[in-house]
């Protein structure tokens, strides 16, 4: 999360990406209670980005605790470790959910965009019914599950690229993810904010650069855990 490169760390290239959301008026980093993330909060308090502290292990009641002071109507997750987030894909997620009856909105249901531009998005009243009523250690860890595995509890939907670009890894695991990425930004550093769009043009002229997640599986952590749970 500190690693500098292009004029940042990768968090704060994260927290600068979402604020440009058209809707999004509130950013949070919401991290765990152990020792070990002292060096991350004191980061965040020195660039004005701010934290909460929770549970380490039980990540809805992160989500909740960190959310309920705030009284928000919905809430976007993000996940730290994409520093190529699009804010236009963030947006899109948000007036879907704007402007309907869903719950629960996002694009990792069925995955057609670049892994590393997941997007999540729901109402708050959904996270209070996950809160209280989610039990799988599963469920709790990675907070959405109970809701979209429960659909007749919670109006869902899934939104999809034009392409499915499912394979192309843009998200930041191991250290061919974070070369791939500081390789990105330096190439657009002097040239203003890059979105999606942008990255497949210049990957189209350098296909060489292109990461795929062929040798690695997606959301690999959940699935081994609902292994075990089973």
């Amino acid at each position: 999360m500190l690693e500098h490169f292009s004029g940042d760390t990768l968090l704060g290239h994260i927290v600068e990406r979402v604020k440009r959301s058209k809707y999004i008026n509130h950013v949070l980093v919401a991290t765990g209670n152990e020792s070990t993330n002292a060096q991350l909060i004191a980061a965040c308090k020195k660039q004005g980005i701010e934290t909460f502290c929770g549970s380490d292990e039980d990540v809805l009641s992160r989500f909740y605790f960190a959310a309920k002071p705030l009284s928000p109507g919905i809430i976007v997750r993000i996940t730290a470790d994409d520093p190529l987030k699009d804010p236009e894909v963030i947006d899109r997620a948000i007036e879907i959910l704007l402007q309907s009856q869903y719950d629960y909105v996002s694009n990792t249901l069925k995955p057609t965009y670049p892994e590393g531009l997941d997007i999540e998005t729901f109402t708050f009243a959904a996270l209070d019914r996950a809160f209280h009523e989610a039990k799988l250690l599963s469920e709790r860890e990675h907070v959405t599950p109970y809701i979209w595995k429960n659909l007749r509890l919670f109006r869902t939907h899934n939104f999809e690229y034009s392409t499915d670009l499912s394979h192309l890894r843009w998200t930041v695991d191991y250290a061919e993810d974070m070369d791939f990425v500081k390789k990105i930004y330096r190439h657009f550093e002097g040239k203003g904010y890059f979105g999606m769009q942008d990255i497949l043009q210049f990957l189209a002229q350098n296909p060489g650069l292109s990461r795929t997640n062929q040798d690695v599986e997606r959301n690999q952590a959940y699935n081994q855990m609902v292994k075990h749970e089973q």
